[in-house]
């Protein structure tokens, strides 16, 4: 018992003192790690208050790091240096950092204007550079050295796109400040909407420097326009000012929507003022989510009392996005600093040549892409050199603080953004407290949908009646209006949301007659004249100073109108010109004359009476034109003469088969000097500078046109019709088999309804017509009045196709040529050679004779039955 237990005693102390040997040698090697200092720059706005939490960010992210990481053998060290909030400043503080303190990376880049600055500056001496901020308009991975390390704009622009469209509002007013803080998304917004065929009716471009009274003359002006839906993009510096004076003029009241970017709302977070933060009650805003944990709230509370004990008059409310992922950023960058000396050793870092791929620089922006990690900001990577975007949240401002009411989440931008369908639905946002605490929906415009419009329309007379037909009926003293035009314009005012009553009033003098051109019609709704015009009236941009157009309700360009030729019988001859014809036929005969001398001797089939074989000639090598050839070929140089003949027959078929369908097909008109052109538009506008028409003559109804194309210029009629598709659409309805359409240009826009400038009926009527388009309406009221005819349009040039040449296919006969005669020669040669020592053995008193006797024989197989008597 006593021994057991003194073993036990022993056994103790082992593993005492092997734990204690293990602690030392611990100790050992933790005093012998060498920790490498790596300078990091850090560019800000020391004297903002963003600027000041910014640092703090950092510097704390760093400490942070290095307490959870003791063993790292790097160190961050920051070199700091105040942007003073100037661009060229910005720039100087890095060209110092770079040059001097030798930086491997820089983190700064406030405003997009210093970060334009920036992103050059990294390329050119590669160095990565991780940006609070993203450079203007520059295309993707243009600065491949340049890190965006905050949420990229674009998706809020999609976020804000998709709430309006939730609610369907039709139409929203941008107010926006020209921002140098801050990234400016007005682009990216304003394409957003335009693909979700929301309508900024206005844009204001408010500066900081204005006064409240300039704010104030503003706001009147805009409170004179019926829309009620406002976007907000201002720096924290103006909307302070600007909701003040908002509240004050009664627009942050029932009935108007104020929606504000992150940018705007990030203000609420930091304002201390009660009467402005009052002023926002109601607001609707997007925020960039960042999830709750207890490490954010942890950092957020060790910030309040850092910046308290510096500083009492400074307080810290909720950290910014921007904050929080300069946080995260330092994490990354410190990771992607240790795994870049972990495998490539200082030593080699610094040897690199500034020429080689795999240079400092590089490889560390190399890490830096790769990095993913979970932080503060949830997910966080940077696989094109920006931030990957999680979601938005949609707060609505209540008392003092916000509420979540939705989610925006940025992945479905990429996925169902393009299907243009509602991505978001008013059903999936909480209850929104609008401006003045009514829940109720905003219509987002002051016409209610009981209100009723009356217009007066001015309609053309002189139309195609296709277009528009008016017709006075005298005993009644009423005229009846009636067209495809008037078709489409009475179905679009049907699908508006409001009643809009109009009555038709013809533009005639008191003969009957127009009562001027259609720039005259069109200028009269600039006069107040008329409310509306309603015809084939085309969208120009003259007139677009002046009036407001629809969009396009009929096709676009300008078409030539021709009467179909008489059909040529010989037209079969024409691909190929008589010298070709003429080659072609001799060499086919030549090569099935080669191939009967070749094959006589030794080929049964090209045997026979001498009739029998002329024959034999002139069918194989005609057949070989379709290949359909059935005489076999024993002998390997007929077969070669066989192959290259072929070849050629197939480059000569192909080529004609493509040149008579062009022939064909191809509906042309030669204009000279001496045609007369037809038109019923402008397109006199078109043709007045072309020698090549005499005179151009007006003519106003399809009938003429059919009669005047039929006469021809020589007989006192036209050669051609020049005018637009939609007109020549309606002639061929009538017309299509004895006329065509020869080409298109695309030098109008099309028949649109006009309105005054800035009518609000131009876009929603042009929202009707989209509608009326997608739904095959349009179509079947087009089928309606010009038939289901199809309109096909040839653009193909209107000069004949050159017939084919012998010069063309000299080089193919030249082959087929050379190939056949020497075929001939070896065939010669090889015969002679074979048969001459008959001749040698054969004792006759007369040699020369019996030698030319005996070539003669050599070519036919009456030289072997010879032989064989011998």
């Amino acid at each position: 018992m006593h021994m057991e237990f003194r073993s036990k005693k022993q056994i103790a102390f082992i593993c005492l003192s092997v734990v204690t040997l293990f602690s030392l040698l611990g100790l050992l090697f933790a005093e012998n790690i060498v920790v490498e200092d790596v300078h990091v720059g850090v560019i800000l706005d020391m004297a903002s208050r963003e600027g000041q939490i910014i640092l703090s960010c950092i510097s704390t992210a760093l400490s942070d790091f290095y307490q959870l990481h003791k063993n790292y053998t790097t160190r961050l060290l920051l070199r700091t240096k105040d942007s003073k909030g100037k661009p060229l400043h910005a720039l100087s503080a890095a060209l110092n950092l770079l040059d001097n303190i030798k930086v491997e990376a820089i983190i700064g880049a406030q405003t997009r204007i210093e970060a334009s600055l920036l992103a050059e500056l990294a390329e050119e001496v590669k160095v990565p550079i991780m940006s609070l901020s993203g450079p203007s308009h520059s295309p993707p991975r243009k600065y491949p050295f340049f890190v965006e390390i905050t949420q990229d704009e674009t998706f809020q622009a999609a976020g804000i796109s998709a709430l309006i469209e939730a609610f369907r509002w039709r139409d929203v007013i941008l107010l926006y400040e020209n921002l140098n803080y801050g990234r400016d998304i007005i682009p990216s917004l304003i394409l957003s909407l335009q693909e979700a065929n929301v309508n900024v009716s206005y844009k204001s471009c408010i500066s900081a420097s204005s006064t409240n009274e300039q704010i104030s003359e503003e706001l009147r002006n805009i409170m004179k326009l019926r829309t009620t839906v406002f976007v907000v993009h201002m720096s924290h510096l103006l909307v302070p000012r600007f909701l003040l004076t908002v509240k004050e003029l009664g627009m942050m009241s029932e009935g108007y929507a104020w929606i504000m970017t992150s940018t705007s709302l990030s203000f609420l977070h930091s304002s201390t003022d009660s009467s402005v933060v009052e002023s926002m009650e109601g607001v609707l805003g997007l925020k960039s989510y960042i999830p709750a944990s207890t490490r954010l709230h942890n950092l957020t509370s060790r910030l309040r009392r850092k910046f308290y004990t510096e500083d009492q008059n400074m307080e810290v409310g909720e950290l910014s996005p921007d904050e929080i992922w300069a946080y995260d950023a330092t994490w990354a960058l410190a990771e992607a600093v240790e795994r870049t000396r972990t495998k490539y050793s200082t030593r080699l870092l610094n040897l690199m040549d500034s020429n080689n791929i795999t240079k400092q620089g590089l490889i560390l922006l190399r890490e830096i892409l790769h990095t993913r990690f979970t932080g503060l900001g949830g997910e966080i990577q940077y696989p094109n050199g920006k931030l990957i975007s999680s979601a938005f949240e949609i707060v609505n401002v209540i008392g003092k603080g916000e509420r979540r009411v939705g989610f925006w989440p940025c992945y479905k931008t990429f996925h169902q953004i393009n299907n243009r369908r509602n991505l978001l639905s008013a059903n999936d946002l909480k209850t929104i407290i609008w401006p003045g605490g009514s829940s109720t929906f905003v219509k987002g415009s002051k016409l209610q949908l009981s209100t009723e419009i009356k217009l007066r329309v001015g309609v053309p007379p002189r139309a195609f009646k296709d277009f528009v037909n008016v017709d006075h009926d005298f005993q009644a003293n009423r005229t009846y209006f009636s067209g495809f035009c008037i078709d489409v314009f009475e179905a679009a005012v049907r699908g508006l949301p409001y009643k809009v009553h109009y009555e038709f009033i013809s533009f005639q003098d008191a003969s009957g007659y127009m009562a001027g051109s259609y720039d005259d019609l069109v200028y009269q709704v600039y006069l107040q004249n008329y409310d509306a015009v309603v015809g084939d009236t085309t969208i120009k941009a003259k007139r677009s100073q002046y009036v407001d157009f629809t969009i396009p309700y009929t096709d676009l360009g300008v078409g030539m109108l021709i009467k179909n030729g008489k059909t040529n019988m010989w037209i079969f001859l024409k691909p190929l010109s008589g010298d070709l014809w003429i080659a072609s036929a001799c060499f086919f005969i030549l090569t099935g004359l080669v191939v009967w001398v070749i094959e006589r001797p030794v080929n049964q089939e090209f045997q026979g009476t001498p009739l029998q074989q002329i024959g034999t000639i002139f069918w194989f090598s005609f057949s070989t034109l379709v290949f359909a050839h059935r005489e076999k070929i024993l002998s390997n140089l007929a077969k070669f003469v066989v192959i290259i003949w072929v070849f050629v027959v197939l480059i000569l078929t192909s080529s004609y088969t493509a040149t008579l369908a062009s022939m064909m097909t191809l509906k042309q008109i030669q204009l000279n000097s001496g045609n007369h052109i037809g038109y019923h538009s402008f397109i006199p506008q078109v043709t007045e500078n072309s020698s090549r028409f005499n005179s151009t003559i007006f003519y106003g109804t399809i009938e003429e046109y059919a009669d005047a194309l039929s006469r021809g210029s020589k007989h006192g009629g036209v050669s051609a019709i020049v005018d637009e598709v939609p007109y020549i659409k309606a002639f061929l309805a009538k017309y299509s088999a004895d006329y065509s359409m020869i080409k298109t240009e695309s030098i109008t826009n099309g028949f649109g309804f006009v309105f005054p400038k800035g009518s609000q009926l131009a876009h929603d009527m042009s929202r009707q017509i989209e509608i009326l388009r997608e739904e095959g309406k349009l179509l079947e009221m087009e089928q309606t009045w010009f038939g289901k005819t199809p309109l096909t349009f040839d653009d193909s040039n209107t000069n004949d196709p050159n017939a084919l040449n012998f010069s063309s296919f000299r080089g193919l006969f030249l082959v087929t040529g050379v190939a056949s005669a020497f075929a001939l020669s070896l065939f010669t040669i090889f015969s002679l050679n074979e048969k001459w020592h008959v001749l040698e053995k054969c004792k006759c008193r007369n040699v020369v004779r019996e030698k030319l006797q005996f070539v003669r024989k050599c070519f036919s197989n009456k030289v072997s039955s010879h032989n064989g008597e011998n």
